[in-house]
């Protein structure tokens, strides 16, 4: 994995704040905190990319849905080719949850 490179302490704790997380609200307010407006949209934007990625849509309705560069489309279509298959596994974790919005 890439990450190995920054594995420490300092990551460590990070991680252990996301996963102590309780509810939407709490992340809304922890990243409001920990990044910029473009980090934030960069990350949501990468993970939308993923999904519309796995439904097998086109490079050019992802460009233009998302804005998201022909670069940026590539990195993440990598990642869920020969990556670690984490966007599958955060997204069909999450899928059941899309399901329940939808229907109340």
């Amino acid at each position: 994995m890439q990450i190995d490179k920054l594995r420490g302490k300092e990551l460590d704790q990070l991680f252990k704040a996301v996963l102590s997380l309780e509810n939407l609200e709490e992340c809304y307010r922890f990243f409001d905190d920990l990044c910029t407006v473009n980090e934030i949209q960069s990350l949501a934007q990468r993970l939308e990319v993923a999904r519309m990625l796995q439904e097998g849509k086109t490079y050019h309705k992802i460009e233009t849905e998302t804005g998201a560069s022909t670069a940026t489309i590539s990195r993440v279509k990598r990642c869920l080719n020969y990556g670690n298959d984490a966007y599958t596994m955060a997204l069909d974790r999450i899928k059941p949850e899309e399901t329940e919005e939808v229907t109340e």
